[in-house]
């Protein structure tokens, strides 16, 4: 049995799992599906599964209609629709928090919605540091060390996230534990938006460093250069090894005394030369 549209984040698995299981019941074939969802093309449901071609609003109701899909099921397969199509960050953000809601609704968790609310803001990774370098705080405590400051209703607020997600635990003594000392995104990208909005008001916090903190406690360096893609690329391979030996330098360290953020940024300062000199013309 089919698990229901509202445990799925991408479309177009949906739609291949519900052809996998009409077909394993019956001579269901690609052609009759796109014709009972009204399509000219009897390959056009099978090029959107194959990732070749993607549904569009309208082709997105046909669908969804052709699946039987009704009420809040109907609403949250066109949510996901939109959500690949949307063009901006807060497009994507407001379908993702919908689809969000109509799951939560109906009792049922999204894969990656609790990573999605761990990094839209900034408050998750710092506290969930915090709860743990300071043992038998209170959320007021740690709420005063935070840069820049939150309310204890904050804190106390991002801790029940915290535990509720299974990224923290708390022993009989009542003190913190992380269940893993890293996190990743892996291939969720649901947290992408939240990602990026994670990486801009980090991006502020290090101007603001740049002006309020001395040198003694605070790094900035950086590097203009001329590259190709193919230096790009090894730029970013270099980078990616750098931050997982720093992470391991990290990993193990008992008692921290402070939690601190480390951006790595690399992005062009310029258009692509090629494109911009053009090809030179006859005569030249």
């Amino acid at each position: 049995m089919m698990k229901s549209v509202v445990e799925y984040k991408d479309y177009r698995e949906y739609v291949l799992d519900y052809y996998r299981e009409r077909k394993r019941t019956s001579a269901f074939t690609w052609r009759e599906f796109a014709k009972i969802a009204g399509f000219a093309s009897g390959s056009y449901l099978k090029l959107v599964c194959d990732g070749k071609t993607r549904l569009r609003e309208e082709g997105a109701k046909k669908t969804a209609l052709a699946m039987g899909l009704l009420g809040f099921e109907y609403d949250y397969f066109i949510l996901m629709v939109r959500y690949e199509g949307a063009k901006t960050e807060r497009e994507k953000k407001k379908c993702f928090e919908e689809m969000q809601a109509l799951s939560e609704a109906h009792h049922v968790k999204i894969l990656g919605s609790d990573l999605y609310t761990f990094y839209e803001t900034w408050k998750h990774s710092v506290v969930r540091e915090l709860a743990v370098a300071m043992p038998g705080a209170k959320p007021h405590e740690i709420a005063k060390a935070c840069r820049p400051a939150i309310s204890a209703a904050d804190v106390s607020a991002s801790l029940s996230f915290l535990m509720k997600a299974g990224l923290l635990t708390r022993d009989i003594k009542g003190n913190y534990h992380q269940t893993n000392r890293s996190l990743t995104t892996g291939r969720l990208n649901v947290v992408a938006v939240a990602v990026h909005s994670l990486l801009r008001q980090m991006g502020e916090f290090a101007l603001d460093a740049l002006d309020k903190l001395p040198i003694s406690e605070r790094h900035f360096s950086g590097i203009t250069m001329g590259v190709t893609a193919e230096t790009y690329a090894k730029v970013i391979e270099e980078l990616a090894r750098c931050r997982k030996r720093i992470v391991s330098l990290v990993a193990d360290e008992p008692h921290p005394d402070k939690v601190c953020r480390l951006n790595f940024q690399f992005f062009p300062l310029t258009e692509n030369l090629k494109r911009v000199q053009g090809t030179p013309g006859k005569g030249e």
